[in-house]
């Protein structure tokens, strides 16, 4: 890992809070922008509720009761509580949100907070920080992590991390995160700490002024250099997926082989080629080189979603983030930034380089 600033010919404009721009495209893995502002539900202790049935709400249904005694909560989510056994009613545990609560009766909940809300809350963990300031932090991002909590995935990500970082993160559009990697890739990420940092890494990865250069492993045995030039949008088969689409956004992408290796599989009755690359990003929608390299035939290693089999000890895509260059957001200076890859990826491109005799 290394870094080799330098200076620019040139410095980025002064921005503004008003100049932060939303979804901007910004890597070849995920979609990626800030937002002008983060919602930012409170995540919150558990809350005991104990309540007596008043007259008035004789013959309610219970989860109706409840929409009113605690009203900071969704009707769907008072539902899955009682649902999940934490609602009582005289001291007996109700499970159907359509009982109807009777006058006298107590009531007694365990509020718990949506699972939503955990993706807002500080989680203190170990960031491989390669470089950090008062406006920029580049982290070199393990494979497994996620970056932006989703559905099925609202704790344990990079934006927890931030936030438990440094205090600023909880004021800035997505703590400060302007792109994003794929959960099953590794390497480089730039991460503003401030607002005005923010925005000018929008500004400069909008106007693709980041050079972000990518390793990965493919099946197959793509030419020596190409360029994919074809637009990317989503599957119109599977939503999950991102294809080659003429209704597309513009995508561009630089590939050079670096080595070929022919495997042997047991499942298969001849060889098959495996292809060491280095991908150049001039654009970077969602999951860019993934859908670039698998349209060509050359999908990637161990990447389920897009035909690519496990091999050389890959149970995850074979792509890293290898290396980062740009300017810095607010001095200017030339900054440039190369990451290792990790242990599986490592392995598994030197036996494709190199030809080690392991890999036959």
């Amino acid at each position: 890992m290394s870094r080799r600033p330098a200076p620019l010919k040139s410095t980025p404009a002064p921005v503004s809070q008003a100049s932060v721009l939303d979804d901007v495209d910004a890597d070849g893995d995920e979609d990626s922008g800030v937002d002008t502002v983060i919602a930012s539900p409170s995540a919150g202790p558990v809350r005991e509720l104990d309540h007596r049935v008043e007259p008035g709400a004789h013959g309610r249904r219970l989860d109706q009761m409840l929409v009113g005694l605690a009203g900071e909560f969704s009707r769907s989510h008072l539902q899955s509580l009682i649902e999940r056994g934490c609602v009582q009613l005289d001291g007996q545990v109700v499970q159907t949100p359509s009982r109807k609560v009777h006058m006298g009766q107590r009531l007694q909940a365990r509020l718990e907070p949506t699972a939503e809300s955990q993706a807002f809350v500080a989680e203190p963990m170990d960031l491989a920080i390669v470089f950090e300031d008062e406006h920029l932090l580049i982290v070199n991002k393990p494979a497994g992590m996620v970056v932006h909590p989703a559905a099925g995935n609202w704790s344990g990500t990079l934006m927890n991390g931030l936030l438990a970082h440094h205090t600023a993160a909880a004021g800035l559009p997505r703590a400060g995160i302007v792109h994003r990697l794929d959960k099953d890739t590794s390497g480089l990420m730039v991460v503003g700490k401030s607002l005005q940092a923010c925005t000018a890494l929008v500004r400069v990865i909008a106007a693709r002024d980041v050079h972000r250069q990518y390793r990965a492993i493919v099946w197959g045995r793509p030419p020596a250099q190409l360029r994919i030039d074809a637009p990317v949008g989503r599957d119109p088969v599977s939503r999950v997926r991102m294809a080659v689409v003429a209704s597309g956004r513009p995508a561009m992408t630089d590939v050079e082989t670096l080595g070929t290796i022919e495997h042997e599989m047991a499942e298969r009755p001849r060889a098959m080629a495996i292809s060491a690359v280095q991908c150049t990003l001039h654009t970077g929608r969602t999951h860019q080189i993934r859908v670039h390299l698998s349209s060509r035939g050359w999908p990637l290693l161990a990447d389920a979603l897009y035909g690519g089999v496990p091999a050389l000890g890959l149970e995850r895509q074979a792509l890293h983030a290898a290396r980062l260059r740009l300017a810095h957001p607010v001095t200017g200076l030339a900054l440039d930034f190369e990451a290792d890859l990790p242990a599986d990826m490592a392995t598994a491109w030197a036996q494709v380089v190199h030809n080690g005799a392991e890999s036959v």
